[in-house]
């Protein structure tokens, strides 16, 4: 079973998403925010996004723990990946971000309600569920009923 990383682990949402994916991935946590002592075994400690070490040391973290996928969920995070997604492509490791160049398109959507459909897809196939979408997008999105607006999911 392949391997996804979810930063912000602790966090509501991620919990969600370990559900949801649970089928399909085996989910690792991973957070930069405090950890209690007695869940310490369950998260990896990361940095935060804007440290300027984050890529580097969330692609040891990722080869370490042999990492397929990982799924930022923070907004300097998912900038950060973007600007090094092709380091981790050449490890075989795939961030779940769009392409640097495709951010500032995207609407952002922080938190979104429990009931909201959110799903990840690599270039704009659906990894947690079987649907194509009519664009090449990447990342955690809610996607409107005509696939003609994306909204990139955050913490």
């Amino acid at each position: 079973m392949q391997k996804i990383l979810i930063t912000y682990g602790t966090r509501p949402l991620a919990q969600r998403l370990a559900k949801q994916f649970s089928a399909k991935f085996e989910v690792v946590f991973a957070s930069s925010e405090e950890v209690p002592s007695f869940l310490q075994a369950n998260y990896l400690k990361i940095p935060t996004g804007v440290n300027p070490t984050y890529a580097h040391e969330l692609l040891k973290l990722s080869l370490d723990k042999q990492i397929d996928y990982i799924l930022p969920l923070g907004e300097s995070e998912i900038n950060s990946l973007a600007e090094s997604k092709l380091l981790f492509e050449e490890y075989d490791i795939i961030p779940l971000v769009p392409n640097l160049s495709d951010l500032p398109v995207y609407f952002t959507i922080e938190n979104p309600p429990s009931q909201a459909e959110i799903h990840i897809y690599l270039q704009g196939k659906g990894l947690d569920v079987e649907q194509k979408l009519h664009l090449p997008a990447t990342g955690l999105l809610m996607v409107s009923d005509d696939q003609e607006e994306l909204a990139l999911v955050t913490i």
